[in-house]
């Protein structure tokens, strides 16, 4: 679809005063032309992602390799639900942010790796930390980290291309701008054509355009749709697995609502966000939202594992954080309570005592 919308743009480009059946019947031509080509660019993409995506992930993360004495919590986490599911032991990194999320990387066991952020170390407590390391490590028991790898990479090529050919269109002279339109400048130096095959042209150079851009606009789509195919339905997944591993569900309950809508990583593409175990960045009317909603994990949780739901939860930095717009009131003075009367004491005290005084036969008591 790329290659053939790319085909009808260039042929516009070229000509723009032929008519639509000879654009399609020219792209067609080209398709097959440059198959071979784009074929050939389009594994090699693969290949370079295969081998250095990690690279490029830690590029844009900042995720760097930890060791058991530089994160023995955490490290001892990761090993001992790896020795007792006889999981191989992932590369463990560290990713300096507050944002509270966790992703696992890989495309077999040499690459495979899981990265934490500091901010979920400080936020979540022990339970907790099994429970989403749990989670990603159920992602590479599973193969969804090869899947999302590759989804992410096949989608990357559809999403370059097509921001290609958009900008392309974009930075053409459609109108008056740069001296004039491109057909504008044709069409008048074709002054032997008649007014209708001018317009004709133009009109058909259009439709060949607009074509063109749906072509685009449906890959995308496509795209889009079998990435979060992937990715919803097996985030659930990765949740039972989690529960499975750990035999705890309220930890992995409580980790989601600790980590919700906290997960945003500054500067990360989507491709990367699309592999945590949160994506705050959510779609159109949630069309377009790679994960399923928290509310929805939760109930999931509490309805197949028999979990119990906490429901949103503040942590103790953002509840100290919070502005206090009361003023300060001073404390109110304890007054100690009047003592019952006795048989060595008397209800009535002095002129000038203090509250609670009693007057009894040994003197004077407070």
């Amino acid at each position: 679809m790329l290659v053939y919308a790319g085909a009808l743009i260039a042929e516009v480009v070229i000509n723009g005063d032929a008519s639509v059946d000879y654009y399609l019947m020219a792209a067609a031509r080209d398709l097959l032309t440059a198959f071979p080509y784009a074929t050939g660019a389009a594994a090699l993409w693969i290949v370079i992602a295969y081998f250095f995506h990690q690279n490029m992930i830690d590029a844009v993360t900042g995720g760097e390799d930890v060791t058991r004495q530089q994160q023995p919590r955490l490290y001892n986490l990761l090993e001992n639900l790896c020795i007792s599911r006889g999981i191989p032991m992932p590369k463990l990194k560290i990713m300096d942010s507050p944002a509270l999320n966790a992703f696992a990387t890989g495309l077999n066991r040499r690459q495979y790796a899981v990265t934490v952020t500091t901010g979920l170390l400080k936020a979540l407590n022990d339970q907790e930390i099994e429970a989403v390391l749990g989670h990603e490590l159920t992602h590479i028991r599973n193969g969804d980290v090869q899947l999302m790898v590759v989804a992410v990479i096949i989608a990357g090529v559809v999403g370059f291309f097509g921001e290609l050919f958009f900008r392309m269109f974009t930075n053409l002279s459609w109108n008056s701008s740069g001296g004039g339109s491109s057909w504008s400048s044709s069409s008048s130096s074709r002054s032997s054509s008649s007014s209708d095959g001018d317009s004709k042209g133009s009109g058909g150079a259009i439709i060949v355009v607009i074509i063109a851009i749906a072509l685009i606009v449906l890959a995308w789509l496509l795209s889009q749709v079998v990435k979060l195919a992937l990715s919803r339905s097996r985030e659930l997944l990765a949740d039972a697995g989690s529960v499975e591993l750990t035999k705890n569900p309220d930890a992995m309950i409580s980790a989601l609502r600790k980590i919700e809508n906290r997960g945003e990583l500054p500067g990360a593409t989507s491709a990367v966000m699309e592999l945590c175990i949160d994506n705050p960045r959510e779609g159109f009317a949630d069309l377009f939202a790679t994960h399923p909603s928290v509310d929805s994990r939760v109930k999931a949780l509490v309805q197949f594992a028999g979990g119990h739901d906490p429901g949103p939860l503040v942590l103790p930095s953002e509840a100290s954080e919070e502005p206090d717009d009361q003023p300060e009131q001073p404390a109110a003075k304890q007054i100690p309570p009047p003592l019952p009367k006795g048989p060595w004491s008397d209800a009535s005290a002095p002129a000038g005592a203090p509250p609670g005084a009693r007057q009894g036969p040994w003197g004077r008591h407070r």
